[in-house]
């Protein structure tokens, strides 16, 4: 017998070679995609990427003890929540003596601008008459103490007490006359600007005690979610020590990476479409809102077809999300039209 096979028996072998054959270009095909000579148009391109994670450290703007929790973990907030509260006492007793202190500021160049009353220009206008009134009785005294020195009548003396006397006189007139002018001048100009610049010294006082207060409450400055309370009712915390931890969800971003040579078919402002491996939950619409202008390697937690040491682009899907169904760190895939 021979050991060559028999005629009969060559094309079954042929036949089981051929369908081989097909199952292996089936199964690359299926892994890999059809050869470029192969495929008659493009094909649409597939991104896997996951939900990003980003989170926020929620802290006071001033330090004290926490009074009050509003809320707890795993909560819903909304921008412009009450989150959490400090003592006040001492926020408002320092904006009380910050506001009187700026009354007696605002008192102050208020009288300064308005200048003198009429009553206090009356007044020193009644010492000046009241000095001149003395200045002439002293010019009486002295001129007859003069005639009775001339006279033999009166002694040296009695000359000289009234000339003194007179001279005070003149000097209290003068002293009085200075003293009306100022007031009918009014304060000066220096004076006036000084108290309006310690007023709005008292301002700025006043108003950073009233940012204080109304920073005593903890607000949120975003939309999500509560991931941790880190410190709790009566603990006194410094400026900026978290207090919360938030997963912000609006908007929802998606980090994928494209490679090289797919990097022409996207573009910034073009709509995609996300899906997540959940069947559950609907396709999205999304939009490439940032590509990187800088290539990097692959990172390992990114599933891709590519070797690992391709280098690839960071992208940014900006993801509508009516249904809240995306969660921070959902592996999802990116679907970029032909």
């Amino acid at each position: 017998m021979s050991d060559t096979p028999s005629k009969s028996k060559l094309p079954l072998v042929l036949l089981a070679l051929v369908v081989l054959a097909g199952a292996g270009a089936y199964a690359y095909w299926r892994a890999y995609g059809l050869p470029a000579v192969f495929a008659s148009a493009p094909s649409g391109l597939t991104l896997q990427g996951n939900v990003e994670v980003r989170q926020v450290n929620l802290g006071f703007k001033v330090a004290g003890r926490i009074e009050k929790l509003y809320v707890d973990e795993g909560a819903t907030v909304k921008a412009g929540d009450k989150l959490a509260s400090l003592e006040k006492v001492y926020f408002q007793e320092a904006l009380d003596q910050a506001k009187a202190t700026r009354a007696a500021a605002s008192a102050n160049a208020d009288k300064l601008q308005a200048g003198n009353r009429p009553e206090d220009i009356a007044q020193a206008e009644a010492t000046l008459a009241l000095n001149q009134a003395q200045l002439v009785n002293s010019t009486q005294d002295l001129d007859r103490a003069k005639k009775l020195l001339e006279s033999n009548a009166g002694t040296q003396k009695t000359y000289d007490d009234a000339v003194a006397a007179e001279r005070v006189a003149r000097a209290r007139v003068n002293v009085a006359n200075q003293a009306l002018n100022l007031m009918r001048a009014g304060f000066r100009i220096e004076d006036i600007a000084g108290a309006k610049a310690q007023l709005a010294q008292q301002d700025a006082v006043l108003k950073v005690a009233e940012r204080s207060l109304a920073d005593s409450d903890l607000i949120a400055p975003n939309d999500g979610v509560i991931e941790s309370r880190a410190r709790e009712v009566g603990a006194i915390v410094g400026i900026g020590e978290a207090v919360f931890v938030e997963s912000l969800t609006k908007p929802v971003w998606v980090r994928t990476y494209v490679s090289e040579p797919d990097l022409p078919r996207l573009h910034q402002g073009m709509k995609v479409a996300v899906k997540s491996d959940d069947p559950a939950i609907p396709t999205m619409q999304g939009e490439v809102g940032f590509i990187s202008t800088e290539a990097e390697f692959t990172p390992k937690t990114v599933e891709t077809r590519e070797l690992r040491t391709a280098l690839v682009y960071r992208v940014r899907i900006v993801v509508a999300d009516p249904a809240d169904a995306l969660r921070q760190g959902m592996p999802v895939s990116v679907e970029v039209a032909k």
